[in-house]
């Protein structure tokens, strides 16, 4: 059994003899002493070892990833090195075994290695001896324990759901699990143990959370997994304004223990329909400003045949203020800027520059009216720039959203030792889906309407507005939750504003509504994004960097190559025959 690991052994310890384990990092060998760099999950102590040693032949013989024992005594080092918390001692080997030898490794293990990802996911084994890659994880394992002591000091029971569920497709596709004991019928793994965890309300539990495996069969990014894990929190008796505060409570003191960051509550609110005015996204980055600014007016009077027609329309013009950058962006970079919005599908990119005089696609046809009313309005100095974009008012605010992260970026706008946290609130409870041709939930069919919209569930479904909630971090969504509907009427409304038939509401939900029957507590909860969270936290901007075996952006394991192909006895098993896909004959 190991007794001490490397990053705890001080000058305290000088002339002490200790035993240590762990991987040979590098070998020095510097004719009269060996220098052995010494790895264990905690770090690199440098060992030292003589010719008179009897043990020498053995250090003469150690190659990169070796695993070995050694017993020496502490001494203070010759030349401190700073890099490492135990540059200051070394280890002078009396006794040394090899437990293990290594072949050549596919790539160095070293922080600044420049092995291709998928290398290194492949090997993925050899990639967590990465220092930088091993303090992630181990990050990760000290949130989750400062978010269960959180949690169980406010009174919240740690209750498992089940893995193995009912499919109730409404939103992401599920992972379905087919059933060899009941052939044709199917499991599916939990999106979110949304349902049982109401349920778990009605049964009285009051303050429930469970650290969740959820799955999503969904298209991937760098911060999205197929297999994720959530902090899962419900309780009863509360509306929205309670449950925020248990969680930016988390949330700061997370931050507090892990970053030594101080977090101003209550955190600030932004209603979601303003977050999208103001920053086009609802999940806005508050760390710089550049506010998406409304200019229609200005040009009701215009001449500038598109504007003219955009107006015409009801469309909208906005407009992105970036300041004292005008000298930086050539009509080339421009034309990049104009090709990045129109994949938000923006028809265009207008630009200004505030010179000597003004300059750029649509000056000469602005009058003075508008060109004085537009440097008042939107405060133009000297070198800044200004991108226009008019026409539907999703498509101007998304593409305007967009485009000011890219110039936020772009221009080095982005302090990355600043968080900026805020709720979004009263999200839509619908959003029409052009797919299905119809309204589908916006969250899920159990999120509570303001109550001053229920009577609109069925009439006025583009205006009604949820007591639902997102925590946003310095641009992302770290997590989001609603207050939840605990009226079977409401519920039964809320089946039939999203075209349920009255077999399908029970087909698929028929369990929840009978549960509703029995004395149904008011109650709403959260999820929280453990591995977005520390994603966030140890500053990288891959969420693969933090989960010990991630899957890649084809939600494929290069490690043990799964998804796989079975057997035909095992779908004989189960009931299953694969239907061979169509040959293309061109």
């Amino acid at each position: 059994m190991k007794t001490i690991e490397n990053n705890t052994i001080t000058k305290e310890n000088i002339g002490q003899t200790l035993e240590l384990y762990g991987w040979v990092q590098k070998k020095r060998d510097l004719g009269g002493v060996i220098f052995i760099d010494l790895r264990d999950r905690s770090g690199i102590i440098q060992l030292t070892i003589r010719p008179e040693n009897k043990a020498y032949e053995i250090a003469s013989r150690l190659k990169n990833e070796y695993v070995i024992k050694v017993i020496g005594t502490v001494q203070k080092r010759e030349k401190v090195n700073p890099n490492i918390k135990t540059g200051e001692i070394e280890i002078d080997i009396q006794e040394l075994e090899i437990i293990n030898t290594s072949i050549e490794t596919p790539f160095e293990i070293k922080d600044d290695t420049n092995a291709l990802e998928d290398t290194r996911l492949k090997y993925r084994y050899l990639d967590l001896r990465r220092q930088s890659l091993k303090d992630k994880i181990i990050t990760r394992a000290k949130i989750t324990r400062c978010i269960r002591n959180f949690l169980d000091t406010e009174g919240f029971i740690d209750i498992e759901t089940p893995v193995l569920c009912r499919s109730t497709p409404e939103g992401a596709r599920d992972y379905l699990v087919p059933s060899r004991i009941n052939k044709g019928n199917f499991y599916a793994l939990p999106q979110s143990p949304q349902i049982l965890k109401q349920l778990l309300m009605v049964s009285g539990f009051e303050k429930y959370y469970q650290i969740a495996k959820c799955f999503r069969d969904e298209d991937l990014r760098a911060d999205r997994q197929p297999e994720f894990t959530q902090v899962d929190v419900e309780l009863s008796f509360v509306d929205e304004f309670d449950v925020m505060n248990v969680i930016e409570k988390l949330i700061a003191k997370v931050f507090k223990e892990m970053k030594q960051v101080e977090i101003k509550l209550p955190l600030k609110r932004m209603k979601y329909n303003d977050a999208i005015k103001n920053y086009g996204s609802d999940k806005p980055d508050l760390r710089y400003e550049m506010p998406i600014q409304e200019i229609t007016s200005i040009f009701n009077n215009t001449s500038i045949e598109f504007l003219k027609k955009v107006i015409e329309e009801k469309g909208i013009i906005n407009a992105l203020v970036l300041k004292n950058k005008a000298d930086k962006y050539s009509r080339k970079e421009i034309d990049k800027l104009t090709d990045f919005v129109k994949t938000y599908k923006a028809t265009g990119l207008a630009y200004i520059k505030v010179e000597d005089t003004l300059s750029g696609s649509i000056v000469k046809n602005l009058n003075e009216e508008e060109i004085s009313t537009l440097k008042s309005q939107l405060n133009l100095e000297k070198n800044d720039i200004v991108f226009i974009i008019s026409g539907v008012y999703n498509i101007v605010k998304t593409s305007l959203g967009a485009l000011r992260c890219k110039l936020a970026k772009d221009n080095q706008m982005i302090n990355n030792k600043e968080y900026q946290m805020l709720f979004i609130t009263d999200f839509p409870v619908f959003e029409y889906s052009e797919q299905e041709n119809r309204y589908v939930a916006c969250h899920h069919p159990f999120t509570a309407p303001k109550d001053e919209d229920i009577d609109k569930l069925l009439t006025d479904k583009a205006n009604c507005y949820a007591k639902a909630y997102d925590i946003v971090i310095n641009g992302y969504e770290a997590g989001g939750g609603s207050i939840r509907i605990h009226n079977q009427d409401t519920q039964k409304i809320m089946f039939e504003a999203l075209d349920f038939t009255d077999e399908e509401a029970k087909e698929k939900f028929g369990f929840l509504m009978e549960a509703f029957k029995y004395g149904t507590p008011p109650h709403g909860g959260f999820a929280l994004g453990l591995d977005r969270l520390t994603m966030l936290l140890t500053e990288t901007d891959n969420i693969r960097d933090v989960i010990a075996f991630p899957k890649t952006a084809s939600a494929s394991c290069l490690l043990t190559e799964a998804p796989n192909v079975v057997s035909e006895k095992q779908l004989e098993e189960l009931g299953l025959q694969l239907k061979e896909e169509k040959k293309n004959e061109n």
